[in-house]
């Protein structure tokens, strides 16, 4: 059976926020997965996977239930702001497990954590590259106590790189998968798609990925596919920045795999001089790549997926 709903919170700041809501519930018990989308309103790929799977899903087939919200800054998603949540300027995905004494987006991260997150067994959240970012397929889990079953779970979508984000050297901190793993519950990050475009390759892409993880779960009938052969896991995510704001021309492609040392591109002051090479800290994966030449100080070039090694099953 599929139910849509539209999505309410009872926190006073959240009164005018509505977000579409998907219920597919199996005819046998199973797990909860909570599936997310639109974490930041213009990551169209991975959206459009979210309502697109849910649509195809033959609830006959299914055990247990899926939640799936396909946008959940949905403010960011109708203004068309890459990122960031229009209300406030902050990065949702910085904000988990969130706090009701906060901002917006504070309060936001805390409604869907409270909700659809904590009450869950498994977390799904699909991303990809927002406006100006160009990005390869990846997936990412948290170093925590459910981590062998978050990894499992990564290289069952299929994605041509899985990333273990440690807490100790992790570039960034407050996201939907590592709030959920602090509570014990698995979680992976999906990204496909980018530059704030609708990819119908990076829509199949998680498509064929989600259905492959729900196999893995034995949410759906069928053997999973293995690991591909071709697929690396990545130890480090180093991300890269420039000192100075200026005109950023990038020397590598989302995807590219680089050695240390390489250069990855340069920043230019507005008269066309260089201020700044940029060189890979060690030997990795460019899985996302800022795409625009207007860069801020401290601005976020690129994610370089280091320490690459093949798949051990």
């Amino acid at each position: 059976m599929i139910e849509r709903s539209v999505l309410r919170f009872q926190a006073e700041s959240l009164a005018a926020i509505e977000l579409p809501c998907i219920v597919g519930r199996g005819l046998l018990d199973g797990p909860r997965v909570t599936l997310l989308g639109g974490i930041h309103g213009c990551e169209y790929s991975s959206i459009a996977a979210v309502i697109r799977f849910m649509q195809g899903l033959d609830t006959r087939e299914l055990r247990g239930s899926i939640t799936a919200v396909p946008i959940v800054n949905i403010s960011s998603f109708r203004a068309r702001v890459p990122f960031v949540v229009p209300e406030d300027g902050k990065n949702l995905n910085r904000c988990f497990p969130g706090s009701y004494d906060g901002t917006f987006s504070d309060a936001l991260a805390r409604a869907v954590f409270d909700e659809l997150i904590a009450p869950s067994d498994i977390l799904l959240d699909l991303h990809g590259g927002d406006q100006t970012e160009a990005l390869q397929p990846f997936a990412l889990y948290d170093e925590s106590a459910v981590e062998d079953r978050a990894r499992a779970l990564a290289l069952a979508l299929h994605l041509p790189y899985v990333v273990r984000s440690a807490h100790a050297d992790a570039p960034i901190s407050g996201t939907t998968s590592s709030a959920a793993a602090a509570v014990g519950v698995p979680a992976v990050i999906a990204e496909a798609g980018g530059c704030g475009l609708l990819e119908e390759s990076a829509v199949a892409v998680l498509l064929a990925g989600l259905a492959n993880a729900l196999r893995h779960l034995e949410m759906l009938p069928g053997d999973p596919l293995p690991p591909n052969p071709s697929m690396r896991s990545v130890a480090r995510f180093v991300w890269l920045r420039t000192r100075t704001e200026g005109w950023w021309e990038s020397a590598v492609r989302a995807g590219e795999e680089v050695s240390a040392s390489a250069l990855l591109g340069v920043v230019r002051d507005l008269y066309g001089e260089v201020v700044e090479e940029v060189v890979a800290p060690e030997a990795g994966v460019v899985l996302f790549l800022t795409t625009s030449p207007a860069v801020a100080a401290d601005g976020l070039l690129l994610g370089l997926g280091a320490g690459l090694e093949a798949i051990h099953h």
